[in-house]
């Protein structure tokens, strides 16, 4: 059986036609129509569809089902776009629109962070857990969960928003409006916050140099390689930046018991030189006696698709 997995996003709608052993067998992307009506844009969905059903010469008609992972909130039943920000979407009746293109293949709605997670349970380093926590870190901190087996919504089916947990009380301002969440101490743009107050303060560390003395080209990639090379200054921003997510990640772990927590996002590509001293920090916060398993996820760029494309398998 195929499936059609799309991943939404505010820069790029990607689309991949997934076989049944999770092999992306056709796929398409295109700039997102900022701007556009919803209608345009599953209009615009449904075309990049046909394009993958010519080349691979089936009908159409004949995929299985058709997934979409958002970058927003959905009602419970999963068929309204509540707020998607980056899209410009609010309230929008996603779900009954795409079937309008599709009127006999089943169309299903996610999170794309727990959309993600799924992902990584039927292709990735979940396959075979029970229980799996995803973390993705990047612009914002996003997250997913797999319970018994499962892709998680919450209890209420309202998501699940472990970026947004409160981390450091009366802390740093959230992009959501709130102080101290997760997202404000985990995410890469608190590397960013962090390097360039190191540019005024610090104009003899290598993040200086490296910027040019420039704020706007300081990222979370820059911070961290400056630390690699031995920076003073980047490894004291990085060893904090290592101290909130090892607090954050140990939490969890106390609430769920996982059996892998996994990182995804651009700063999990720091590789060893960040999860090395994560887990030795989770380890020794860790109320259990034994070290969860914390460790890179493994489908990159392809979890949306993937993910998108097994959301018929998450369905009661």
């Amino acid at each position: 059986m195929l499936n059609v997995g799309f991943d939404v996003g505010g820069t790029n709608i990607k689309v991949g036609v997934v076989n049944e052993k999770n092999q992306i067998v056709a796929q398409r992307r295109q700039p997102f129509p900022t701007g556009r009506s919803y209608q345009k844009v599953a209009a615009i969905m449904a075309e990049m569809t046909e394009s993958m059903a010519e080349e691979l010469s089936v009908p159409a008609a004949s995929f299985g089902s058709v997934g979409i992972a958002i970058p927003g909130d959905l009602d419970a039943a999963g068929e309204t776009i509540i707020n998607a920000h980056n899209l410009h979407f609010h309230n929008i009746p996603m779900k009954r629109e795409m079937e309008k293109h599709f009127p006999r293949t089943p169309v299903f709605l996610g999170n794309d962070a727990n959309v993600a997670a799924l992902a990584e349970l039927h292709a990735g380093v979940f396959q075979g857990c029970r229980t799996a926590v995803l973390l993705t870190l990047g612009t914002g901190v996003g997250g997913g969960l797999i319970l018994n087996g499962r892709m998680f919504n919450g209890g209420m089916e309202h998501g699940v928003e472990l970026g947004h947990m409160i981390l450091v009380h009366g802390g740093d301002r959230c992009s959501c409006g709130k102080k101290g969440c997760v997202e404000a101490y985990c995410a890469g743009t608190w590397l960013v916050r962090q390097g360039r107050k190191a540019i005024v303060e610090y104009p003899l560390s290598l993040i200086y140099k490296a910027a040019r003395g420039s704020m706007e080209r300081v990222s979370a990639k820059l911070v961290i390689d400056c630390a690699k090379k031995g920076d003073a200054v980047a490894q004291d921003i990085f060893d904090d930046y290592v101290e909130h997510l090892s607090s954050a990640i140990t939490s969890i772990a106390s609430l769920l018991d996982p059996e892998v927590i996994a990182l995804g996002g651009g700063v999990s590509l720091a590789g060893d030189f960040l999860f090395r001293p994560l887990r030795r920090q989770v380890e020794e916060k860790s109320f259990f006696h034994f070290a969860h398993k914390v460790m890179p996820a493994k489908l990159g760029n392809e979890a949306g698709i993937i993910g998108a494309a097994n959301l018929i398998r998450n369905q009661d």
